[in-house]
């Protein structure tokens, strides 16, 4: 997904394209899905997309959110695309952290458990404004709260919505057409697939990341989250 306009950049420039050493950050997102393994890879683009596709020199497929109603709005434009067969991985463009490595163990648990959908989760000491993964008592994926609609018991969970996902295609295809947008925002929540999913009986579970490789969910909104993007991925360098 790479279609907002990141107001908070205070630039002009899409945000997925902003550089970190030298590259938009898009392409950090881009080469670790193609080193997980997936054999084509669809950009959501939006404002200035014609800017964001002369940025991308990586081989890659685009289609076009000509309205930003919300994630799951931007996910539903790629719906041909999706298709019905195999696992389609979704990823956030401003995220460019994110490894190969992740992703691989993803797709990796998401096959072997059968899962119709798998979320990439993070432990973090501090959760604020982050969804949160709520599991029940037998640790099993139960639902995702948002920070704001969470009670203090969900919010003092630590396990937090990294916002990027592997689904069975078939089953986001379905729930994709089964979105609605009768919220506060009145926008389409890619998250309300989850609920659909799990609804119709198929599994969903949760890869949570520890450590040091939380930093994988990091997503870049202003300059100085860029700057430590960049710090860190010199740090990995090194």
């Amino acid at each position: 997904m790479a279609a907002g306009k990141g107001t908070r950049m205070n630039s002009d420039l899409p945000k997925v394209i902003h550089k970190c050493l030298g590259r938009p950050m898009v392409h950090y997102v881009i080469r670790a899905c193609k080193d997980a393994g997936a054999g084509e890879v669809c950009v959501i683009v939006g404002y200035k997309g014609r800017e964001v596709k002369d940025a991308i020199y990586d081989v890659v497929d685009y289609v076009e959110q000509k309205e930003q109603l919300g994630t799951g709005h931007a996910v539903k434009c790629a719906k041909d695309f999706i298709g019905t067969e195999g696992d389609t991985l979704v990823l956030c463009g401003d995220t460019p952290l994110i490894t190969g490595k992740t992703l691989t163990e993803l797709v990796e648990k998401h096959r072997k458990e059968a899962n119709g959908v798998t979320v990439l989760s993070a432990i973090l000491d501090d959760a604020t404004g982050y969804g949160r993964i709520i599991r029940d008592a037998a640790g099993n994926f139960e639902k995702i709260v948002e920070h704001k609609d969470a009670t203090e018991e969900e919010r003092a969970c630590k396990e937090v919505n990294s916002g990027m996902y592997i689904f069975n295609s078939e089953a986001l295809s379905a729930s994709l057409d089964l979105l609605s947008n009768d919220n506060a925002a009145g926008e389409y929540y890619l998250t309300d697939t989850i609920a659909l999913i799990k609804k119709i009986g198929l599994k969903v579970s949760a890869l949570p990341l520890t450590g040091d490789a939380c930093d994988e969910i990091r997503g870049v909104n202003t300059i100085d989250q860029l700057e430590e993007a960049e710090q860190i991925m010199c740090h990995r360098e090194d």
